[in-house]
């Protein structure tokens, strides 16, 4: 349970390793994995450990320096994976697509082009 009350998201779940994922990166304060359900060639999703700030906002607001770590980690697999061009979307609320409420960013690269969002 988090602080909160509410279950752990399935992203604190993936850090305890309770749910299985294909980890690409990892520290002690960020985790990477191959996105389950692809938008791209390329879809990683980088999350924060810990599961306190629910989106981009809140983690902006309450640990820059967290933030601009996961930003580090996003650029570190978008050159490994896509020569360095990449798309890093942050989905804020449930109306702008935002499904998991533990701050993550999807890096997509591989193919994209002018004018796409990468949502197949």
């Amino acid at each position: 349970m988090t602080s909160s009350g509410a279950e752990p998201s399935i992203f604190s779940r993936i850090v305890a390793r309770e749910i299985p994922a294909t980890i690409v990166a990892e520290n002690d304060q960020i985790i990477a994995f191959e996105d389950i359900n692809p938008q791209a060639p390329v879809h990683i999703v980088v999350t924060t450990k810990t599961g306190e700030y629910r989106d981009v906002v809140e983690l902006a607001a309450g640990d820059p320096l967290l933030l601009a770590e996961l930003v580090r980690v996003a650029h570190e697999i978008a050159a490994e994976r896509t020569g360095g061009e990449f798309r890093l979307v942050f989905n804020t609320g449930a109306a702008a697509g935002q499904t998991v409420f533990h701050v993550h960013a999807h890096v997509l690269g591989g193919g994209l082009g002018e004018g796409t969002l990468g949502s197949r």
